[in-house]
């Protein structure tokens, strides 16, 4: 399996409840995309194992995630100072970095961009494919017409089209650009082409989970009493379980969302909690790993 693809597959993965246990492939994966890819830093495992265990994650299934992740070509196998470590492939890059773009800048279209409308035909035998297109658009953020008819913004291409090239979907599928025709036409389609309700769910339980701790740390950091420890421990799950939904949104401009829509504030909050934890979670994460400065790249 190429690791871009077994990113998908992870990204896509389904939401957490409020006290579910995030497995340890997922924490990996936020790891190493947080804080070794900025600075080329290699993680050894045994800092991956001591680090998953501030948030409970037991050393064998560590191991056995890292090990997965290897077979499966996320991770590659290089020489720390302190001994055996890995890093993302590189190959992944380009993913990661549109992911960061989606995670933490969350663009939204103009009420007059044009769309793009995903157009796919796949012989029943081939249902797989049909699946994999199916599924990929949702993950994407688009919005299902009909059974062989996505839409969503058009500045979704480039995703759409390395999503395509990836998983070798050409031959069934056609891209279209158009302009919409009218306002009003589009905003009450567009409650059928996206299933609002679920989203909103969604976002309710993030907020749910995390929004009585902006005061908290703002009064810590304040008081100077914030420790990296807990930081560490409330940030990762944090951004783990909130880097799915802005894939899941296909950022339509504000007219054509719902009244008083809880995604504007579950995204305010995560950038707020984004700013507060991230400073004291990266220290921990550096006093974790023998050498940080020495392993890093400029």
């Amino acid at each position: 399996m190429k690791a871009s693809v077994a990113i998908d597959e992870f990204i896509a993965s389904r939401d957490h409840g409020e006290h579910e246990q995030l497995a340890p492939h997922h924490y990996i994966l936020t790891l190493y995309g947080l804080f070794a890819r900025p600075t080329g830093v290699i993680i050894p495992v045994a800092s991956v194992v001591q680090l998953l265990a501030d948030l409970g994650a037991e050393p064998s299934s560590v191991r056995s995630a890292i090990s997965r992740l290897k077979k499966k070509g996320v991770l590659v196998s290089q020489q720390a100072a302190s001994g055996k470590g890995y890093a993302l492939a590189d190959e992944l890059e380009p993913h990661m970095q549109a992911g960061d773009e989606r995670i933490f800048s969350s663009p939204s279209m103009n009420i007059r961009d044009p769309w793009l409308l995903v157009s796919f035909s796949v012989p029943e035998s081939e249902r797989q494919n049909r699946h994999k297109i199916r599924t990929g658009l949702a993950r994407m953020g688009f919005g299902t017409v009909n059974a062989g008819l996505y839409i969503g913004p058009a500045r979704l291409q480039a995703e759409a089209v390395e999503y395509i090239r990836e998983h070798q979907l050409w031959p069934y599928i056609e891209l279209f650009t158009c302009e919409p025709s009218g306002l009003s036409d589009i905003q009450e389609k567009i409650s059928r082409w996206w299933n609002w309700d679920k989203l909103a769910n969604e976002y309710q339980s993030f907020l749910n989970s995390y929004q009585h701790e902006v005061e908290n740390w703002q009064t810590a950091l304040r008081q100077g009493t914030g420790d990296p420890l807990e930081a560490f421990r409330l940030y990762m799950p944090m951004v783990t379980r909130w880097r799915r939904l802005p894939f899941l949104d296909p950022g339509l401009a504000p007219e054509l969302l719902p009244d008083n829509w809880v995604g504007n504030t579950a995204r305010k909050l995560f950038g707020d909690l984004h700013r507060l934890l991230s400073p004291l979670s990266s220290q921990h994460v550096q006093q974790a790993i023998p050498n940080w400065k020495a392993r890093s790249t400029d």
